[in-house]
């Protein structure tokens, strides 16, 4: 998994960088089954801050493209904590994956239940081309 990691009118510290990392390597546990299939996952991480400014309101703006097997999951956040704005990007694309995979195993449990019906000789319905 590569992270590119970018800071916008403003300077990414260390502290800041451990913190962008240890969140996106919990994104890991979804990615790594994805990725032990023989995809590439790449991760674009871009903090920083909205325009050089503001003085109050939402100051601090992260973005994030995640890039599997030519998918692309895609989050960002405006607000007041640099930290807030991390975690809130996280959390969306947490779900997002998810989701994504979850829908991906509910279409292939369908399909070979569907299948083992046909094999069966309870439904007539070819399961490949939908007609009966």
């Amino acid at each position: 998994m590569k992270i590119n990691l970018q800071g916008k009118n403003f300077e990414l510290t260390e502290t800041i960088k451990d913190y962008v990392i240890k969140r996106v390597t919990n994104l890991e546990k979804l990615l790594s089954t994805m990725e032990k299939r023989g995809g590439e996952v790449v991760v674009n991480f871009e903090v920083g801050k909205s325009t050089k400014h503001h003085k109050s309101g939402d100051v601090f703006h992260s973005d994030c493209l995640i890039k599997i097997d030519g998918k692309e999951f895609y989050s960002s956040s405006d607000e007041e904590d640099i930290y807030q704005a991390i975690d809130e990007v996280k959390e969306s694309l947490f779900e997002e994956i998810r989701k994504n995979k979850d829908r991906k195993q509910t279409l292939f449990k369908r399909g070979a239940a569907s299948v083992k019906k046909m094999l069966k000789g309870l439904s007539k319905r070819n399961p490949f081309t939908s007609k009966y």
